[in-house]
């Protein structure tokens, strides 16, 4: 059963001036609209389209990819807004609907906001909501301590960032342990810090122990390579000039230095480090 929200390949039926036909099976034909049909599309070719309600109610495809199908959580931005709720951009032509009876804040035009992205059970049309903990689970059993997990960030809080976890729990990257401009719907690697007693989740950013330090020293090396094998700081440099030129925590750099030194990479020279036989 074809549904909206969701890809599908479905045959061609046939080409028509304005689009392509396709083969919806018990929903009928489902047209594709010109400006989506790729050159040389033929009768009988197979495609794959996302599916969803043009405004008068009727199923469409295209092949533009939105930013969240069913199911998905994703941080989209408030196109418009309106006494029955707002509009959504999430990469299609028409917007994304959240009505008011799913909002949990009030919303303005450019806001960013963490939604759902659901199917109403009465009209199959889709829709967004701020309501989706349901959907999280409220503890962490599934995970412990040094797990790579994959974040999305939906917050900035008073302690960070609140993060969503694969998919499934909520999490939060302290401020401490933030070393970039982190910014809300961004999605990143990382791994957990800590499960606390109640099942929540304290998350680092990037990744864990001697892989995140070997991929650091491959970065000094490589910006040591591109300053003629010499570059100007060392363990009295500040923590804010170490992270505008390499992007890491001053703790990060020193541990990446070390291990360049003990491997007889580099050299320490005077308030900085040499690339050895640069």
């Amino acid at each position: 059963m074809i549904q909206s929200g969701s890809y599908y390949t479905l045959p061609v039926v046939k080409m028509v001036d304005f689009g392509a036909y396709l083969d919806g099976g018990a929903e009928g034909e489902i047209l594709l609209p010109k400006r989506y049909v790729p050159k040389g599309l033929q009768a009988g070719e197979t495609l794959e389209v996302f599916i969803y309600h043009d405004g008068e109610g009727r199923l469409i495809a295209t092949t533009e990819r939105p930013k969240a199908v069913v199911g998905d959580i994703a941080v989209l931005e408030v196109k418009d807004t309106m006494h029955q709720g707002a509009f959504l951009e999430w990469g299609l032509m028409k917007d994304l609907f959240l009505p008011l009876s799913q909002q949990t804040s009030v919303l303005y035009k450019g806001m960013r906001i963490p939604v759902l992205v659901y199917r109403d059970e009465q009209t199959g049309r889709v829709a967004a909501t701020q309501k989706f903990q349901h959907h999280l689970k409220e503890n962490a059993v599934t995970l412990k301590e040094n797990d790579s997990v994959n974040l999305l960030v939906t917050r900035q809080t008073e302690l960070g960032f609140e993060v969503i976890v694969n998919a499934m729990h909520i999490g939060l990257i302290h401020f401490s342990d933030i070393f970039y401009e982190m910014k809300v719907g961004e999605r990143l690697k990382g791994f957990v810090k800590r499960v606390l007693p109640e099942g929540k989740l304290d998350i680092m950013p990037g990744e864990r122990g001697y892989k995140r330090v070997e991929n650091e020293t491959d970065k000094i090396l490589r910006l040591l390579n591109e300053n003629s094998g010499y570059l100007p700081f060392y363990d009295k440099s500040s923590p804010e000039e170490i992270y505008d030129f390499f992007g890491m925590s001053k703790k990060t750099f020193k541990m990446a230095v070390g291990n360049l030194y003990k491997s007889g990479k580099i050299s320490l020279a005077q308030a900085g480090i040499q690339l050895i036989d640069a």
